[in-house]
């Protein structure tokens, strides 16, 4: 099994952030990479896709308009009616399919 996980260096340890599925003394191998060199490959990877005509770019992050706080709450307001359905479930009932 295959697992990424994000881990803070303290006092000459790493400390993952999330509990790890692995059984008490059992060996792993481990490639450290700091998160901006992660980043950078990733979009390395991603350019490679683009450039192939496998993928189309992500929207960065300038791309997409925030929602504004208003339409915030009146979308929290309309899930909180519809408690323990799923999101999919939601917007058929509601497009009245």
């Amino acid at each position: 099994m295959s697992e990424i996980i994000t881990a803070v260096y303290s006092n000459g340890m790493l400390r993952p952030q999330n509990p790890l599925s692995l059984t008490d003394g059992q060996t792993v191998r481990l490639q450290v990479l700091t998160l901006e060199e992660a980043s950078s490959e990733a979009e390395q990877i991603i350019q490679s896709l683009v450039a192939a005509g496998l993928v189309t770019p992500p929207p960065h992050r300038g791309d997409v308009e925030p929602v504004s706080e208003e339409a915030w709450r009146e979308l929290t307001q309309r899930l909180e009616a519809y408690p323990g359905k799923p999101l999919s479930e939601i917007i058929i009932e509601e497009r009245s399919y």
